[in-house]
């Protein structure tokens, strides 16, 4: 999938109107997640991703390894990509869905288990609730 593909799907999954929201979308979404993670684990997922979504989560990333949680990824993409926390809390879950969907497996549960999941913990397991209930499509009855 090349950079084209990858944003007019997710400009189609998040039904956004033009390609500037899509990619604001996808460079809040990826760059957070890139400060949250180890810069290797950063790395080994953008590694399988178009080069312009991939420099994303590696070249955009002043800081790797950062520690904060679901609610603070939620409020630092709400004000990157400028919508209402609920709407980018739900473009990070469409868009991590299609991540899985384009990196090996090994370096997607690598992500997984980057980020504590239990509800008593930060709660990240909210990020792949699209991916944990089938993928987007499977959502979407498609």
């Amino acid at each position: 999938m090349n950079f084209d593909e990858f944003t007019g799907t997710v400009q189609h999954r998040l039904e956004q109107p033009g390609t500037g929201e899509t990619v604001r979308a996808i460079r809040a979404t990826l760059s957070t997640l890139g400060e949250r993670l180890p810069e290797g684990n950063a790395e080994d997922l953008a590694a399988s991703l178009p080069m312009e979504i991939k420099w994303y989560m590696t070249g955009a990333v002043h800081e790797h390894g950062q520690r904060f949680d679901w609610q603070e990824f939620v409020t630092r993409v709400s004000e990157i990509e400028g919508v209402e926390r609920s709407d980018a809390a739900y473009h990070a879950q469409v868009i991590v869905d299609l991540v899985e969907s384009q990196v090996p497996a090994s370096d997607f549960r690598q992500l997984r288990d980057s980020l504590p999941e239990s509800e008593d913990d930060e709660n990240w397991r909210k990020l792949f609730d699209v991916v944990d209930a089938g993928g987007w499509e499977g959502t979407r009855g498609e």
